[in-house]
């Protein structure tokens, strides 16, 4: 999974089993997911 660190700005890809929910570079625990750019068309019955 690609996280977002809101402090360094970095992408990060967590291991929750490894290191559990931290920012690899600078240690930060606030981070958000990273959405896709593909926008998903569903059409209405």
């Amino acid at each position: 999974m690609v996280y977002y660190c809101t402090r360094c700005k970095r992408l990060v890809e967590i291991d929750y089993e490894a290191m559990g929910i931290r920012c690899p570079y600078c240690g930060h625990r606030i981070l958000i997911k990273q959405r896709p750019t593909l926008v998903k068309r569903v059409e209405a019955v």
